[in-house]
């Protein structure tokens, strides 16, 4: 994948990760030539329609957390450590004359592919590479078209660190950290092994 090509992928899938609205498939055709990687998921909205990809968006991530699309909760979970995390993306996005809407949250991902296509950058996506690599896998273990985003997103990475594959199979194991008592415990997921040889 070329330099230029990369930022255009993250424009188009912060679309594609956002609830689809009409503007989503009024620009398939158009996110289909400049983000070739989106294709299997773009013909697959194409062919459920708008009304069938919104109820599959709300059923997939509005009621499971290991589908979250908040890149913090992944790393910080329900703690106050995820507070500092989001102040310090708000500030990121200051710096570089991004202002979000009242009801957007700095870690969405969305959000986050936006800045990074703007910038040229894939360092934010790099930092949250171990949750970014486990919702691919949840993803995987259902039956939507939205795992194929996730895989174009990751292949556009390089190749995971020894770093990151330790990093992903520890959160695989332990969950996201909480301080919220009685929630259910998160290391029952079975996503192990994480990251396996790199390649997507």
């Amino acid at each position: 994948m070329n330099g230029h090509s990369v930022p255009v992928l993250y424009q188009a899938a912060a679309h594609c990760l956002d609830y689809p609205d009409d503007r989503l498939f009024e620009r398939l055709p158009l996110f289909s030539a400049g983000a070739p990687a989106l294709r299997p998921f773009l013909e697959r909205a194409a062919t459920l329609g708008r009304a069938a990809l919104c109820e599959q968006y709300v059923q997939v991530f509005d009621f499971h957390n290991r589908h979250c699309l908040h890149l913090t909760w992944w790393q910080d979970g329900d703690t106050r450590r995820r507070g500092g995390s989001l102040a310090r993306l708000k500030q990121i996005y200051r710096e570089h004359g991004m202002q979000l809407r009242d009801t957007e949250l700095p870690d969405y991902l969305p959000v986050i592919l936006e800045f990074c296509a703007a910038t040229g950058s894939s360092d934010l996506l790099l930092e949250h590479r171990p949750g970014l690599e486990l919702l691919r896998l949840a993803l995987d273990e259902v039956d939507t078209p939205y795992v194929h985003v996730l895989n174009a997103l990751c292949s556009s990475l390089p190749s995971p660190t020894p770093r990151d594959r330790a990093a992903a199979r520890a959160l695989a194991r332990s969950g996201p950290a909480t301080e919220t008592v009685g929630l259910s415990p998160y290391g029952h997921l079975d996503l192990l092994p994480v990251l396996g040889n790199g390649g997507h």
